[in-house]
């Protein structure tokens, strides 16, 4: 039998899955929780052999849940779902260990096809996804600035950033301006996401 967790917030889409996925005769769900801190706490009481993520979940999302499963060293192998998945995220998952990725749309059938795939050593990437990132252009930002996106948040300065890099703070918002023209963004926190969302930072 393969012990299966669930995180995803949106209850009615969580439960229907669980339901589905205990329906097939080598599967059972140990436990469907909303959010990523309880996804830790089930895979820590139940030691499941995969756990099916939601990307996006308030609070930890299931590419932190993802990242802390890599750090423990967890034997715990990981599908991940998403409504729409960007390039950058995909590769994200994947580096960070995620064996399985597909579409909240996918067929409950699938899934369950992808849990069994992912518990034998394998893995599935949904094919659309993979063509979006294949596709995706090349990263006209510099390794600096890159560096400087990545430190930018509603809450930090020009300063803050500065002193973290060791640089001045003219010199952070010059790399900032520069990745904004490249990216075409109207904000620093637009250009540090556009950076997120494709994967550089």
């Amino acid at each position: 039998m393969i012990t299966v967790v669930l995180a995803d917030d949106e209850r009615l889409t969580r439960q229907a899955v669980a339901a589905l996925l205990g329906l097939e005769p080598d599967l059972t769900v140990a436990a469907d929780v909303a959010d990523g801190l309880e996804a830790l706490r089930a895979i820590a009481e139940h030691r499941p052999d995969v756990v099916v993520l939601d990307v996006e979940m308030p609070g930890m999302d299931g590419l932190a849940v993802l990242e802390r499963i890599a750090a423990d060293g967890l034997p715990t192998r990981c599908v991940m779902l998403t409504r729409h998945a960007r390039p950058g995220v995909l590769r994200r998952a994947l580096s960070l260990g995620a064996k399985g990725f597909l579409a909240k749309t996918a067929p409950a059938s699938l899934l369950a096809d992808v849990v069994r795939r992912v518990h034998a050593g394998l893995r599935y990437v949904d094919p659309e996804f993979a063509a979006a990132a294949l596709t995706e252009s090349d990263c006209p930002l510099t390794e600096r600035e890159l560096e400087v996106l990545a430190l930018v948040d509603d809450a930090t300065t020009a300063a803050d950033i500065a002193l973290r890099l060791h640089l001045s703070a003219g010199t952070v918002r010059n790399y900032v301006s520069a990745a904004m023209a490249k990216l075409d963004a109207r904000s620093r926190t637009q250009a540090a996401r556009m950076a997120r969302d494709q994967g550089w930072i």
